[in-house]
């Protein structure tokens, strides 16, 4: 899947859970909203100065939360693993860790509980 493509399923399947994503839809997609939270950090900056409070940065965030819960999700269970497994980052440090493994661990192929690798 190109970035193009990862960033327009991901947006068009906001609040999708089911299914399976993988390793390129996952991290195209988390690549497009880092580098947009960069520039939109930015223009907070210039615009807003360092009050503590980023306007444009918080909007972004709840924008993309969902979005990036299902395709976390959906990349769970690409590895036949439960998308539920996020709450992880809950856990400081180890739980980070921990789910950044998981998040690059190869597509399993085949069908599993989840359904067919999708591309």
């Amino acid at each position: 899947m190109t970035f193009g493509q990862s960033v327009q399923y991901c947006f068009t399947n906001y609040i999708n859970f089911k299914g399976r994503a993988g390793l390129s839809q996952f991290w195209w997609f988390t690549l497009f909203v880092v580098i947009v939270d960069i520039g939109i950090n930015i223009v907070d900056l210039t615009l807003f100065g360092d009050s503590g409070f980023h306007v444009l940065a918080a909007i972004w965030g709840l924008v993309t939360v969902l979005p990036h819960l299902a395709v976390g999700a959906r990349r769970l269970h690409d590895i036949g693993m439960s998308g539920w497994l996020q709450l992880l980052w809950l856990i400081p440090c180890l739980g980070w860790i921990v789910i950044i493994v998981l998040y690059t661990l190869p597509t399993k192929t085949g069908e599993n509980r989840y359904g067919t690798v999708t591309v």
